[in-house]
């Protein structure tokens, strides 16, 4: 059972290093947001220039699925984002809180999210409606603390989620092909075979898909060019 838990953590991880990107606050400065007391890494380096382009590119897309669940217009381009996030070490320790030692250095995640644009009206509009995504490949590779390439792993996904009255109320992320290097596959494998039994992450994708469609594109509404009639 310590097996198997670990090998959830272990693919989870590399899931949620991508998906977090969606999930996370919008802070137009490109600074980490502020908090209400001293945090304990205030001290961190500033991002760098990638890590600036990065940040930027996924609120473009931010904005734009946003201003389609807000536009709830079925006409018009379909969302096909290059998603791309830089993950610090320590960023993944706090994330982690102490259930997964890390092993790696920075981690380098990115997919290329693509949704119709009919799907997500439609999630908004219809009392009832699945949005079922094409296969989805998240690629990231594991700077190695010592010398040597990165480690690379791949994983495909084919999430489902189903809304209810414009709310997200399930989801299955439907794990399909893995590849990585034979010391991770094992865990890849077995964590990918438990979420697709057990669908364990199912339940927090839908609460970040509700977060994002309330919260998140709540604080884009400037941005976002239904509001502005452009």
């Amino acid at each position: 059972m310590a097996f198997a838990r670990t090998a959830f953590v272990a693919t989870g991880i590399m899931l949620l290093l991508s998906l977090a990107a969606y999930a996370q606050n919008t802070n137009p400065s490109n600074n980490p947001p502020e908090t209400a007391t001293p945090a304990p890494d205030a001290g961190k380096p500033e991002m760098t220039a990638e890590e600036r382009g990065e940040k930027q590119a996924r609120k473009a897309c931010k904005v734009q699925i946003c201003n389609i669940l807000a536009a709830k217009d079925p006409q018009g381009d379909d969302v096909a984002c290059d998603v791309v996030k830089t993950w610090r070490e320590q960023d993944i320790t706090k994330m982690l809180g102490g259930r997964f030692t890390w092993t790696w250095g920075k981690a380098v995640c990115q997919s290329k999210l693509e949704v119709k644009r009919e799907a997500l009206v439609k999630a908004m509009t219809e009392a009832n409606y699945d949005v079922v995504l094409p296969e989805q490949k998240v690629r990231c590779t594991l700077a190695q603390k010592s010398e040597g390439e990165p480690y690379a792993v791949e994983v495909s996904i084919a999430p489902k989620v189903a809304f209810e009255n414009g709310k997200a109320v399930s989801a299955t992320l439907n794990w399909g092909e893995a590849k990585a290097p034979m010391l991770a596959y094992a865990l890849i494998y077995a964590g990918a075979g438990l979420d697709n039994s057990a669908n364990i992450l199912g339940p927090e994708v839908t609460r970040m898909v509700n977060e994002f469609t309330t919260k998140k594109c709540a604080k884009l509404k400037d941005d976002l060019p239904s509001s502005t009639g452009n």
